[in-house]
């Protein structure tokens, strides 16, 4: 059954007309036609508010003796059987008087809207319990009833019901709220002017929260991106840098200058990162927004201006702010290519303060990857310096030689040096090589003077061809550095989606190669549970893998934002920022995984739904056809025996009852087989397992077979099986009932097998074996699996003899016990049904039947009216 809807009326104080608007609502209801009751309500000795409940059908309270005293509480069960459209409760926070139904009404409510009953009720803002301390500090007077945020915040409509606190305290004045001889004391006490306007700014700043929780809904419905200034919302950029507490700092005193707003930090994480991004500074400032009353945020971005702009948009932000550039590029300032420059270009109608901070401007250090190597670095260093005077010493070996062959050499041992060192030892070594040539190589030899503007453009050309062939050759390493680690990253990532189409990942392999990966020690995916104001209270871990990782915030060294309420935290070393995409991926995935899981849940419930409602069409199509034709004969003898101007003789009259019997026999069993197969379809039936003999249940389950059709032949040392007395005799009713329904012109034999095993067992468990063998048609092979299946028939039985259930139940039963219910071909002709069940370990279960619901022990109960009696033997023969 679907949920109904629930409406609260909000007040910010006793007296503001709550209760009177809720029972204004019930009238104006029940003057449109829908039926409205007043489950409880309290005048509290106001006249206009009893006058309103005249007119609308009132339930009487429960009455409930506590200490000598006599209280009352909402009689939920008499709301629950009358079953209005509409409830009306007044005090929804009510903690209700110990031996209730509920410890508070909010949980009577509950129940009501479970049960599809709509319900109007009332709360003031002061026992809200994320207010407490705020109304105890406010008016010194500390609640002792209240109901928690997330219920009330779960109605469907919640209507402010208010009045200035100058009206609130006339109508006190007046009578209308308490009476003569608690006005003054209400007045110089709780109903202080300073209170009544603090409680009503309370309860507008905590309905507006919901509100905005619904115009966010809207605007993401819609795609509104453009910023709706609706509220005060300020976002903060940070950086990782220590600044950042300047800026939270500066953002709340902004705030402070509006009554109520929200403070948003946001660290847009860039793929190269920043040497001074520091983790603990980070972890400082998201405490430290905590503490301010904001939240602390995490994005991706290449674009850190355009991240943040993003996230602003997404919130409906109305300010942002960012400190002032530490980089020292003139570049950058000229240009106004800073990410603080850009942000106010690009903000539209978002206000940007651009906070100055101590290390405005100072520099900050660009992560420089060492992309081949220190050890490389230094050789070429080395080379740069050494390379150059081997090559001119070479070169002044031979007698003859020109400055192109020079220039060329020297060129040689710069790609050299380029190709081992990269960028700045090729440098270096261009420099040093081209002083060389000059000094030994151009006239005037000997001296660092050139004559000839010729080589003046040589040596230029020279150094720049070797700056040049350095810089490719360094790119070409950086780059290749790169390819290897995209490979890399691709390769995962190609695993990863590998893995999800073939549904093969599950959430603790993907924690385990995050491990591999990330060369991690510990992995733990965590999801929000409970209250998140303590600090390891709102997590639930959901799985690990290698050590235990801490709960988020606590020191979590990487923390994966997979969605709003499920945190994946890497422990060992702290993660680069070059690999922030990669673990994205895998936050992606966890997060497929999770949602795979919720689907299979969904798809399972929903074939069980499904299921479920093929069964009740089937029992619908039964009832409507099958059943009537017992209740037919029914309805014909018992219409006979009524009428007065027939006279029948003691004969005919002994022939309706039978008809009647035999009527009413046939429409129990098969009201009995139909309830029973829609609870095994509902998983609702509870086996009452226990050590049984078969003879305890074969006389009971024989009982009304017709006489001489049924032989019992049983080994007097058959051991005791597990199972559940009840459903047994069902099984073996359902079963024999079958076998002289479809072989009426044969015995049907119950044998026990020889010591009681089988030839098989159930579960690495010995089994205790009962075969039920005719000789009739027999079932085809390829119509024995559709035997068991319900509303399954044999063509040639008219249907007017079951609704095909008796097998289906019989085999559902037989499994709830942990058995199995199998038929095999007779030898010479016929079926045989072979039910096995595990052998008894003599350990019984007898807090089973007492736990189990009343209803599926009622049911298990119907054939036990005939109690076995004596040995096997005489037990069998007072069946037959």
């Amino acid at each position: 059954m679907a949920r109904a809807t629930l409406r609260i009326f909000l007040g910010a104080a006793p007296g503001v007309g709550k209760t009177y608007a809720m029972l204004e609502e019930a009238h104006r209801l029940r003057g449109r036609g829908e039926d409205v009751v007043v489950a409880f309500a309290m005048d509290h000795g106001r006249s206009d508010t009893r006058a309103l409940m005249d007119g609308l059908e009132v339930i009487p309270p429960h009455r409930i003796a506590y200490r000598d005293t006599s209280f009352e509480e909402m009689d939920v069960d008499a709301v629950l059987a009358r079953k209005p459209r509409t409830a009306v409760v007044d005090e929804y926070a009510h903690s209700n008087i110990p031996g209730s139904r509920n410890p508070k009404r909010w949980q009577d409510v509950e129940e009501l809207l479970n049960a599809g009953i709509n319900v109007l009720s009332t709360v003031n803002v002061q026992h809200l319990a994320s207010l407490g301390d705020v109304v105890s500090a406010i008016t010194d007077v500390r609640q002792a009833e209240t109901v928690p945020d997330d219920v009330v915040r779960r109605a469907d409509q919640i209507h402010l019901v208010d009045i200035s606190p100058e009206l609130l305290r006339q109508r006190l004045g007046d009578g209308k709220i308490y009476s003569a001889d608690k006005i003054d004391a209400a007045l110089s006490n709780y109903f202080r002017m300073g209170n009544l306007t603090a409680l009503r700014e309370l309860a507008l700043l905590w309905l507006a929260d919901r509100v905005d929780e619904g115009l966010a809904k809207y605007r993401s419905e819609q795609g509104i991106e453009a910023s709706w200034p609706a509220r005060e919302r300020i976002v903060i950029g940070l950086t990782g840098g220590p600044e950042g507490e300047v800026l939270v700092r500066r953002a709340a005193r902004i705030l402070k200058r509006v009554n109520g707003g929200d403070l948003l930090a946001v660290h847009v994480r860039a793929a190269d990162g920043v040497a001074s991004e520091s983790p603990q500074a980070l972890e400082a400032q998201r405490l430290l927004v905590r503490d301010l009353g904001g939240s602390y945020h995490t994005v991706a971005g290449e674009d850190p201006a355009k991240a943040l702009l993003d996230f602003a948009r997404s919130v409906n932000a109305t300010q942002i702010v960012v400190g002032i550039s530490r980089r020292r590029s003139l570049v950058a300032r000229l240009t106004g290519r800073g990410i603080g420059n850009r942000v106010v270009r690009d903000s539209g109608d978002i206000d940007v303060h651009m906070v100055s901070h101590p290390l405005g401007g100072r520099g900050v250090d660009r992560p420089r990857q060492r992309d081949l190597g220190r050890t490389r670095v230094i050789v070429g260093f080395a080379m740069a310096v050494v390379l150059p005077v081997l090559l001119q010493l070479l070169l002044a070996a031979s007698p003859t030689h020109s400055i192109a062959t020079t220039v060329l050499v020297q060129l040689t041992g710069s790609v050299a040096v380029a190709l081992v060192g990269g960028l700045w030892p090729a440098l270096l070594g261009a420099l040093w090589s081209s002083l060389l040539v000059n000094f030994f190589s151009i006239p005037p030899v000997g001296t660092l003077t050139i004559s000839d503007p010729e080589n003046i453009l040589a040596l230029l050309v020279f150094v720049g061809v070797s700056a040049a062939v350095a810089a490719v050759v360094d790119v070409s390493a950086r780059r290749s550095k790169e390819a290897a680690r995209a490979r890399a990253e691709a390769a995962t990532l190609g695993d990863l989606t590998r893995g999800a189409s073939s549904a093969e990942d599950t959430v603790e392999g993907l924690l385990k190669q995050a491990l591999d990966v990330f060369q991690m020690r510990g992995a733990a995916l965590y999801r929000a549970a409970g209250s998140a104001g303590a600090a390891n209270a709102g997590w639930r871990l959901v799985a690990k893998a290698g050590e235990a990782a801490p709960f988020p915030g606590d020191g979590g060294e990487n923390t994966e934002q997979i969605d709003a309420g499920t945190r994946l935290v890497l422990s060992g070393r702290i993660l680069p920022a070059s690999d922030s995409r990669l673990l994205s991926a895998f936050g992606a995935h966890l997060s497929a995984q999770l949602e795979r899981r919720q689907l299979a849940a969904s798809r399972r419930e929903v074939m069980r739904l499904a299921e479920s409602n093929t069964m009740r069409t089937s029992i619908l199509r039964a009832v409507s056809h099958d059943l009537r034709t017992p209740l037919a004969g029914i309805k014909l003898a018992v219409g006979g025996l009524r009428q007065s101007n027939v006279h029948y003789t003691p004969e005919e009259e002994q022939e309706l009852l039978a008809t009647i019997e035999e009527c009413s026999d046939r429409l129990d069993v098969l009201v009995g087989n139909l309830l029973d197969m829609s609870r095994i379809t509902s998983d609702s039936v509870n086996a009452l397992i226990r050590p049984v003999r078969w003879y305890e249940v074969i006389p009971t389950a024989l009982h009304g077979m017709p006489p001489g059709r049924v032989r019992v032949d049983l080994p007097g040392n058959m051991p005791e099986i597990d199972a559940d007395a009840g459903m047994l005799e069902r099984v073996i009713a359902n079963i024999v009932e079958n076998a002289i329904k479809y072989a009426p012109d044969s015995d049907v034999v119950l044998v026990g097998a020889a010591g009681g095993f089988s030839s098989s067992s159930l579960d690495g468990r010995p089994s205790g074996e009962l075969r039920i063998i005719d000789h009739g048609q027999g079932v085809p092979a390829e119509s024995v699996v559709r035997m068991f299946q319900p509303f399954q028939r044999l063509n040639d039985v008219p249907s007017t003899t079951g609704v095909g259930l008796g097998l289906a139940v019989a085999k559902g039963f037989t499994e709830a016990m942990g058995g199995t219910l199998t038929a095999e071909e007779t030898p010479g002709g016929g079926l045989t049904m072979v039910i096995r069940l595990p052998l008894s370990t003599g350990v019984a279960f007898p807090h089973e039947e007492a736990q189990a619901p009343m209803e599926a022990q009622s049911v298990l109960l119907q054939r036990r009216h005939v109690p076995p009696s004596g040995s096997p033997d005489s037990a069998t023969r007072e069946a037959l």
